[in-house]
């Protein structure tokens, strides 16, 4: 018995030598084993502003359930551990997504997977007029550019049927004439997020850089809106975190739909192939018209194996409408037959690899064009699938002249948040190289899990081509933790990637 005792004393002895307050004690919440420490940063107060990245939209809708997973509610679960206090999120009434205005649906629901991306069950029950009291933390307003968030009224409910308000931000502003950043500054924050600038280029490029559909910001006013912004937010030292802009051409919802969609499939009914058809009443009459006007190159004859590219309008082609009527006249066809056709084709070209297809046309190549849908109609019943007999509008293509307008655009926005950011030592989110990185074969490999821009498969983007997916989400997250930490010393370690899914299912 006096053995074991001595035993017993011994190991208590040993045990407590080894809690000694003198020594190294590891702590597994931080980034570096030390103790945890918010650094020469404040995060008893965030408020995070943005567009719908900020408020966690995801699968082309609002949601619960991507909201409580948004980047700055995951910031602010971390900063909690340094001090950081509450973090109040404007949630949606349900996980189906989407708006109501007066009881009438204007945001549909989210998407699930289903062998391809479709809506879930539902109707949404998040009423647009039905206001929400209180201040909130996070002020990410999906929709919002840059210059809105300095836009007295962009939260009246009046508006929001006219288009002069934003719906989501009319649930939650604390007035009818305030703006975004007011409602932040309001709130005395000691941190901040910015994330802004991508629907200031993401709306013309998601409208094929149609700018009577959603025209692209230029990039002085760009710069004037963010320096506005930024002023007011480090006004008496207030440290901060901002990102720059990934291109945005590079996202999944423009590689998904190729300029050659069209399989053999697509161009046979019952079974049987009208590839021979079409090329004889159709694309072989074109094609000789547009090879006599030294135009030929524009529509080939379509082939019989493999797959073919989609019809396109190319606005920055000459008009051959004219032209066109009056060759087809000539050979042999009636004049209403030749005015259609010239009208329908006189800018069509068939899709080249260089062409960006959006992934919104999915749902419309081979449908009849609808004003309604498509902005535009055809004047032929017999001239009515779009893509194949009539030209998919410009609203659904970007040309690489667009494309390089919208580069151009970034680079001046990138610009402008690297100045800025420098200037007022924030920290800074490099989102342009993180996308690069995405894009490449390997992608990004965080927490022994591998992110990829690869629509559906990657895990970085959820199932409308542009929104991070949950766990792109929580990646993001991390990214801006790694910036705050390099920063301002913190030591946050940012949370497991893997404790977050790839994709919501059809029922949360």
């Amino acid at each position: 018995m006096i053995k074991n005792f001595k035993w017993l004393l011994l190991v208590s002895l040993t045990f407590a030598a080894c809690n000694s307050d003198d020594d190294a004690v590891t702590v597994v919440d931080s980034s570096d084993g030390q103790p945890l420490t918010s650094g020469s940063a404040n995060f008893s107060k965030y408020v995070a502003l943005g567009d719908s990245f900020a408020a966690g939209f995801s699968d082309n809708a609002l949601f619960i359930k991507g909201q409580e997973g948004a980047y700055p509610n995951i910031l602010a679960q971390q900063f909690s551990l340094v001090g950081g206090g509450e973090f109040k999120t404007p949630f949606t009434n349900d996980n189906i997504g989407g708006l109501l205005l007066g009881g009438n649906v204007v945001a549909g629901p989210r998407l699930y997977f289903n062998v391809t991306p479709i809506p879930v069950e539902g109707v949404p029950t998040t009423e647009v007029t039905a206001h929400l009291a209180g201040s909130f933390n996070n002020l990410g307003v999906p929709g919002a550019k840059s210059f809105h968030l300095l836009a007295p009224g962009y939260g009246n409910p009046a508006g929001v049927a006219a288009g002069t308000a934003n719906p989501y931000f009319a649930r939650f502003a604390s007035s009818a004439t305030t703006t975004v950043l007011a409602d932040a500054l309001s709130q005395n924050p000691t941190f901040f997020s910015l994330w802004i600038g991508g629907n200031d280029e993401l709306g013309y490029a998601t409208a094929g850089g149609d700018p009577a559909v959603n025209p692209l910001t230029p990039p002085a006013t760009f710069d004037a809106a963010y320096k506005g912004l930024v002023t007011q937010l480090v006004a008496g030292g207030r440290k901060g975190v901002v990102a720059n802009l990934p291109v945005i051409t590079t996202l999944p919802h423009f590689r998904v739909i190729a300029y050659n969609q069209l399989t053999q499939a697509n161009l046979s009914a019952g079974g049987v192939s009208l590839v021979n058809t079409l090329n004889a009443q159709l694309y072989g009459p074109l094609r000789n018209a547009l090879v006599f006007l030294g135009q030929g190159s524009r529509i080939n004859l379509l082939s019989t194996t493999g797959n073919n590219p989609l019809l396109i309008v190319d606005e920055t082609l000459p008009d051959l409408s004219a032209s066109l009527k009056t060759v087809l006249m000539g050979g042999g066809l009636d004049v209403t037959t030749a005015t259609v056709m010239g009208q329908i084709f006189g800018r069509a070209r068939q899709a080249l690899p260089t062409d960006l297809i959006v992934l919104g046309a999915s749902s419309r190549i081979g449908k009849v064009p609808s004003v309604a849908l498509d902005g535009v109609a055809s004047p032929s019943p017999s001239l009515s699938q779009l893509g194949v007999t009539f030209p998919l509008p410009d609203r659904y293509v970007l040309l690489p002249s667009e494309v390089a307008e919208i580069g151009v655009a970034t680079a001046a926005y990138n610009s402008t948040i690297k100045t800025v950011a420098e200037a007022n030592g924030l920290a800074i989110v490099d989102a342009e190289s993180i996308m690069a990185d995405l894009n490449k074969p390997n992608g990004i490999t965080m927490n022994n899990f591998t992110l990829k821009a690869t629509f559906v498969t990657g895990g970085m983007f959820s199932l409308d081509g542009v929104h991070p997916s949950p766990r792109g989400y929580a990646f993001i997250a991390n990214k801006f933790i790694e910036a705050i930490n390099g920063k301002y010393g913190s030591n946050l370690k940012g949370v497991n990637i893997g404790d977050y899914q790839v994709l919501f299912p059809a029922k949360l």
